[in-house]
């Protein structure tokens, strides 16, 4: 017998010995019609396989995750049919789903041109209609590979003949057939709502030495609106695009003079980074932190003790040789708070030590991988590392992770999931400080309230963690906060501390960083607010525009009275037209403009437009300054 686990949890009990077709025409109409594709204990599989007795079977449908991408895989193969019908003498590569939707790589007698895309398209849309079923054979492997030899097609040949199996099984639709271990759609009229979105070069098998091919990118849904809606919101993202605004705004910039992956703050940019920064140090103050600051680089003796040199020297720069001793630049922060605490011999009494630390780190990343502010080669980790007696650990991590999400909160996220990473395999320290220090991040997660999932084996070696994804304006998620407990540099530098017994013993590590980085979260920032930042962020909280020049000098009064108290301002005496000033400070995202003219200046008064809500008609000078403390003071 065959268990049936149905989509409301119930299970059903059914003769086995059938396929996955058949058993799908014992279930409800609408149900039927919803599901794609079958799991059989637990791994994807077509419904046209034949299910053997014992197995349990779920059912896939199209609104599920897994449906994604198992329709966009089959699109992949309905692209690479219709390249084959328009180009007989293309020779096949690889052709997966990926995280937006799906590409497949050829070997083309000539380089693609957008009209290629388009009658692309159009033959794909000739095979939906056209209804071909998705057909699994499984052949041996000798056949295989002379089969593709014959016909050509010489990378799907390289990949069979790596491969490991006897049999080797095939996907075909209509005339095409592909070397694939699906599943797949159990049709092409499935595949109804998709695009072709670019054109790329791609070498074989990621190999500089191998063969440039063309790869198609394209992207497909279950039903046309929510094409639509992935468009729309491609649209949105491109307008918020950290790296356009950071232009416009004049907030940052990379130089090729100085390198990639290196980042020049801006005067508007670091005026945002010094809020930043200033909030981040009053909060760990208060919060019970001290600060400390260490060097930029290290001996390369500490690496070695550290194991960075074991695990992590492909990552890090060379630094250079001073007096016979090689010096390296930091990836990490935390040898040198290790560093601090073993300045002196610590006691059960003294501890917990949370130490904070803006430190700039350096790590070596791939040029083709790096993007603006969000992947960089040096950057600001808001690090944080916490030393304390097994006692303390569960109170410590409950209140570290409390103090995350409030520093989330108040740069406006409201939605947030967390990640609980369990451990591998492979890792160091004891089973009994793995279990204890697993169940205070559980613990600690459960008493937010907040939804989190549990990645079974996926902590690090050295120990578990909490990841924290926060949600922007888009819904996208962004990973920023971390806390790490750490098994292995407490061990390799041999911390201690004075237990009440008078014997040593080893304290917890808690690695802890809350915005990750503070270019990458400044880059999270400008697209969350689309560079419309709240005030209090704002580089520019105030524009003063003077009508004529013979408002100046009232103008200027103004200017140095809102810097008198605070805010921070400019005047903009440029003899141009107030109507093209103030769409100059509408377009650079200004909160207030503030115009004076003769009337202004005889009552004292100042003309105010936000904006969001534009002209608000004149305000006293402290109703204005009432009015933006307010804002500043409630982070809107």
């Amino acid at each position: 017998m065959i268990k049936l686990i149905l989509p409301d949890g119930s299970e059903r009990v059914v003769e086995g010995g059938i396929t996955g077709k058949e058993l799908l025409a014992g279930l409800e109409p609408a149900l039927k019609k919803e599901v794609i594709c079958l799991t059989v204990d637990g791994e994807l599989t077509d419904l046209g396989a034949p299910l053997p007795a014992g197995v349990t079977v779920g059912l896939v449908r199209r609104t599920d995750p897994a449906a994604l991408e198992v329709l966009r895989h089959s699109t992949s193969h309905i692209m690479a049919q219709a390249v084959k019908r328009l180009f007989p003498e293309a020779k096949l590569a690889i052709g997966p789903a990926i995280e937006n939707g799906f590409y497949y790589d050829f070997d083309l007698p000539r380089p693609l041109t957008p009209e290629d895309l388009t009658a692309s398209e159009a033959e794909m849309k000739k095979i939906v209609k056209e209804d071909y079923p998705f057909i699994r054979e499984v052949v041996a492997k000798e056949k295989a590979l002379a089969s593709l030899k014959a016909e050509g097609e010489i990378y799907k040949e390289e990949l069979v003949a790596e491969l490991e199996d006897e049999a080797i099984s095939f996907y075909q639709q209509g005339e095409f057939t592909d070397l694939c271990r699906g599943p797949h759609l159990p049709s092409t009229r499935y595949a109804k709502a998709f695009k072709l979105t670019s054109i790329a070069g791609a070498y074989w098998r990621g190999d500089s030495s191998r063969p440039m091919l063309q790869r198609i990118y394209g992207t497909a849904f279950f039903n046309r609106e929510e094409l639509e809606n992935y468009f729309k919101f491609l649209e949105e993202a491109k307008k918020r695009d950290h790296r356009k605004l950071g232009r416009e705004l004049d907030l940052f910039s990379a130089d090729e003079q100085i390198g990639a992956g290196v980042i020049l703050w801006h005067p508007k940019g670091g005026r945002i980074r010094q809020v930043i920064e200033d909030f981040w140090r009053n909060e760990h103050v208060e919060n019970g932190y001290e600060l400390v600051y260490t060097p930029h680089l290290g001996r390369r003796t500490l690496w070695e003790t550290s194991g960075h040199l074991d695990f992590y020297q492909e990552n890090m720069y060379g630094g250079m040789e001073v007096e016979g001793q090689e010096y390296l630049i930091k990836p990490m922060n935390c040898p040198f708070h290790i560093a601090i605490y073993q300045s002196r011999s610590r006691s059960y009494r003294e501890l917990p030590f949370r130490w904070a630390e803006l430190g700039t780190v350096y790590r070596y990343e791939r040029s083709g991988v790096l993007h603006g502010l969000l992947r960089v080669r040096g950057f600001t980790q808001d690090d944080a590392h916490i030393f304390c007696r097994p006692d303390q650990m569960p109170e410590e991590i409950d209140r570290v992770l409390a103090f995350c999400l409030n520093i989330l909160k108040a740069f406006g996220f409201k939605e947030f999931k967390l990640y609980l990473a369990t451990r591998p395999e492979k890792s160091v320290g004891t089973e009994e400080r793995w279990a204890a220090a697993t169940e205070a991040l559980r613990a600690a997660i459960e008493k937010t309230g907040l939804p989190y999932e549990v990645d079974e084996g996926g902590g690090a070696f050295y120990g578990p963690k909490i990841d924290l994804k926060i949600k922007d304006a888009l819904g996208r998620e962004w990973q920023c906060s971390t806390i790490q407990f750490d098994f292995n540099e407490p061990e390799r530098f041999d911390l201690t501390y004075k237990g009440a017994d008078g014997h040593d013993h080893q304290p917890y590590m808690i690695h802890r960083a809350l915005l990750g980085s503070l270019e990458r979260f400044f880059g999270i920032l400008i697209e969350n607010y689309e560079g419309a930042f709240p005030l209090w962020l704002a580089p520019v909280q105030a524009i003063v525009l003077p009508v004529l020049p013979e408002n100046l000098e009232y103008a200027g009064q103004i200017y140095d009275w809102l810097r008198q108290n605070g805010i921070r301002a400019e005047l903009d005496s440029r003899n141009e037209k107030i109507g093209y000033r103030i769409r100059e400070a509408q377009m650079q995202k200004i909160p207030y403009m503030l115009v004076v003219g003769s009337k202004e200046a005889e009552t004292g008064q100042i003309a105010v437009r936000t904006r969001r809500e534009g002209d608000q008609g004149a305000w006293s000078r402290e109703e204005l300054l009432a009015k933006m403390q307010e804002e500043i003071v409630a982070k809107r």
